[in-house]
């Protein structure tokens, strides 16, 4: 890659506007996908990140977003360079190499693991609470709580994860966003109807929760991981800062309207899931808690598709490419299972992702891919290097943050 100038590459190796109709997906399936990759697992935890950080941390939710827009455009403008950068990895080594894309791949593949880890644990926390005395006897094998829902989650999601095309995982990413809508609507009956209410008033400002809130406001729109891939499975991929657009618009609306009304609700009383503190009796609590079940069954394969994509790329099999691929998707599946049942901590396994995994590939990385690919104009630059005093600020404190409170509660 260093042989080549970035004058060069500019002018012989644009990539296309418009792909074949059949080779593509449409400018709003493409908007499905990018929605359902910032409007998911966030939603149940951003109202405690607004409770962590007071209500003047509402502007660093919407600061984040900006910021994270601003972020994916750049990963585009990145790919726009040349043809043969299709992933984020391909981003990595254009930049810096095979030592770039070893380094991002790093990064971004133990995110999307993360992530998916996160999945299972909210579905089996969620669950448990509805169903307190579920088990399953096996012979001598008895499983019970938490570890049953986990386990069957996984199986309603393995069949998603074999699916290859963007495209049909945009019918699948469908049910995903509509999730979210009747989340927050079920969030709002609560308060309004079923007598919670909307009055407590919870803190102006939070000093000692500000960097566990912004880390938690990360991981809400760490969604660069999936960004390349859903931009280069477009028709027309000079739309994608449209779709951005659109997406991050459509998830501040989405988060600030959950995080205000949960806030107004349970105030400083807020779990790390707000569906761990609705009445179990209401049926509005129960929608709301069985809509977390489809948001991670319609997301998981989303996340787990370039990691597993990124593993069949490696491997010298052709014949028996399909069964590899089956066989590859289900041990992933079986691998975040494993991990999901041994970790307790959903808040703090939430903010050390957003931290450390989600502030590095959502805000620092593309920063220096531009920066080296590129050659921006001096206010670019110095737009580009506060973001990055910010985003290394909130890494090294979140991360240590996170650890710390792990640590102590072990």
């Amino acid at each position: 890659m260093e042989s080549h100038s970035v004058e060069k590459i500019e002018t012989q190796n644009q990539i296309p506007q418009i792909m074949e109709p059949s080779k593509g997906t449409s400018f709003f399936r493409t908007c499905v996908n990018g929605i359902n990759a910032l409007s998911g697992i966030g939603i149940i935890s951003v109202p405690y990140a607004l409770s962590q950080g007071g209500w003047l941390c509402l502007m660093l939710l919407f600061l984040v977003a900006i910021i994270c827009c601003y972020t994916g455009i750049l990963l585009q403008k990145c790919m726009s360079v040349s043809p043969s950068i299709k992933t984020y990895p391909d981003i990595g080594e254009f930049a810096f190499g095979n030592k770039g894309r070893i380094l991002i791949s790093i990064f971004l593949y133990l995110e999307l693991y993360f992530v998916a880890i996160e999945f299972l644990i909210l579905e089996g926390d969620n669950l448990q609470k509805l169903f307190p005395n579920a088990k399953i006897h096996f012979g001598c094998v008895k499983i019970v709580g938490r570890e049953v829902f986990v386990l069957l989650v996984a199986i309603i999601i393995l069949p998603t994860t074999w699916l290859k095309s963007l495209g049909l995982l945009a019918y699948v990413s469908i049910g995903g966003v509509l999730a979210s809508i009747v989340l927050v609507f079920s969030i709002f009956w609560v308060g309004a109807i079923d007598g919670i209410g909307f009055e407590e008033k919870g803190v102006i400002w939070r000093w000692d929760g500000l960097i566990s809130a912004i880390s938690m406001y990360t991981f809400c729109y760490c969604g660069h991981a999936v960004f390349p891939t859903i931009c280069n499975s477009m028709k027309d991929r000079s739309q994608f800062p449209k779709v951005l657009f659109v997406c991050f618009i459509l998830s501040i609306i989405t988060y600030g309207s959950m995080a205000t009304m949960g806030y107004l609700m349970y105030g400083q009383n807020l779990m790390s899931q707000i569906t761990l503190n609705l009445p179990t009796g209401k049926i509005s609590s129960k929608i709301a808690i069985y809509t977390t079940l489809v948001n991670p069954i319609t997301k998981y394969a989303l996340v787990i598709s370039p990691i597993a994509t990124a593993i069949e790329d490696k491997l010298p099999l052709r014949k028996s490419k399909f069964i590899v691929s089956y066989f590859i998707r289900t041990f992933l599946v079986i691998s975040t299972i494993t991990v999901a049942l041994t970790v307790p901590f959903f808040g703090y396994v939430m903010t050390f992702t957003g931290a450390l995994l989600g502030v590095t590939v959502s805000i620092l990385l593309p920063c220096l891919c531009y920066l080296k690919i590129k050659k921006p104009s001096y206010l670019e630059v110095v737009f580009i290097g506060m973001i990055l005093v910010f985003g290394s600020s909130v890494a090294i404190s979140g991360t240590y943050t996170s650890l710390k409170n792990i640590i102590s509660h072990v």
